[in-house]
């Protein structure tokens, strides 16, 4: 039974024990696809997320488990930490990534509920601000039981924050388990379904440009031909309409309008941008061209596609050195774009020897799901004796 943010998800009397995994916003829940359908079988599962846009886009992924709630993440005030936990009473919690609020978790720690982090990273940009109030945070960070980070640098930064070492455990990114990248296949029924809605071409090379940035709507429009599919999905919602200004005559995909002959298209919806890489023989990764730190291409990797980025990408250093070291990813800067995206559309065997490449890689990073199941529930075991 699937649950919102108005529906108690303590309601429903089970014997499995109750893993809360709290996910900010879409990025964070996106790197719950393969731990969520696991620990389903053996536990309940409680997602809770702070956006708008993350609590559909984790109903739209979690809805088919029974045993999956989805809720919204309270406010950092000690007497809606308390209403919430005493309605879902987790046995165990696990913060996505780096979301440690001092309240909840000291809530948690006099509770006894093991709280820590899973799929953990903290960037050297962000540990600049963070480092500024270690000594106000330090006594939250030594409360978390655990912390599952991604990499060595992240552990170390971690450390500093003031977890006790030997509670830091490296376990690899999450992200990388996201899809099955063993399998072959063709698009999805849905990602065809929403190809033909829109009015793409299938049957014509189609560029998507994805969680793009400021300006970078624009520089995608003029760099590549307009005899080209481009279909660009902006990060952030509220950059929707900026984004259409950007891009003259685009048809957008919440209009439900189909526009045939079109070459420009917007994704302006949330939870569909996974279905779309499906159907791209090129992928360009945003928010990496200017000065936004770059953005996920583990996801499109996964997919065997041929990736682009551009050469701000700083917040994903662990997945581009992996990727670049396994010759699965190109960086290319503004200039080059255009000209680069012409070159490999015209080269299929290119694009699928870089796409062959990408998929290679993420399946030898995958198994952090795993992973981090097992360091959930030693938790468990360990409150309950």
């Amino acid at each position: 039974m699937l649950k919102s943010d108005v529906v108690d998800p303590g309601a429903q009397v089970t014997n499995k024990p109750r893993v809360l995994l709290h996910a900010v916003s879409v990025g964070e829940v996106n790197a719950l696809r393969s731990i969520v359908p696991e620990l389903s079988q053996c536990s309940h599962v409680i997602v809770s997320t702070t956006t708008d846009t993350g609590l559909a886009h984790a109903q739209g992924l979690f809805s088919e488990f029974d045993s999956c709630d989805v809720v919204r993440y309270p406010l950092d005030c000690s007497w809606m930490v308390r209403r919430f936990l005493d309605i879902v009473r987790p046995d165990v919690v696990g913060l996505v990534e780096l979301e440690v609020w001092p309240n909840f978790v000291k809530a948690c720690s006099k509770r006894k509920i093991p709280i820590g982090i899973i799929n953990g990273r903290l960037s050297a940009r962000s540990f600049k601000g963070y480092k500024k109030i270690r000594m106000l945070l330090k006594p939250t960070f030594r409360r978390l039981k655990f912390a599952c980070v991604q990499d060595q640098d992240y552990a170390d930064r971690i450390e500093q924050m003031g977890v006790i070492q030997d509670r830091i455990l490296i376990t690899g990114s999450m992200k990388w388990d996201s899809i099955d990248a063993s399998l072959l296949r063709d698009p999805s029924e849905r990602a065809v379904k929403i190809a033909m809605e829109m009015g793409v071409d299938l049957d014509q090379p189609i560029v998507v440009a994805g969680s793009t940035g400021p300006g970078e709507e624009a520089l995608l429009h003029d760099a590549i031909s307009n005899d080209v599919q481009l279909i660009i999905a902006p990060r952030k919602t509220d950059r929707f309409e900026e984004a259409v200004k950007s891009v003259p005559g685009c048809v957008r995909r919440s209009s439900r309008q189909t526009v045939l002959g079109s070459k420009r298209f917007l994704l302006d919806t949330i939870g569909e941008l996974s279905a779309i890489y499906e159907i791209a023989d090129l992928v360009i990764v945003g928010r990496s061209f200017f000065d936004l730190y770059g953005s996920d291409p583990i996801e499109p990797a996964a997919l065997g596609k041929c990736v682009l980025i551009g050469p701000a990408h700083s917040d994903f250093q662990q997945a581009m050195q992996l990727l670049e070291r396994g010759a699965g990813i190109q960086v290319v800067d503004s200039q080059a774009l255009g000209d680069e995206v012409a070159r490999l559309l015209i080269h299929e065997d290119i694009r699928h020897e870089m796409g062959s490449r990408a998929r290679a890689c993420v399946i030898d990073q995958q198994g952090a799901s795993k992973k981090h199941i097992a360091i959930l529930f030693e938790q468990i075991h360990a409150k309950f004796g």
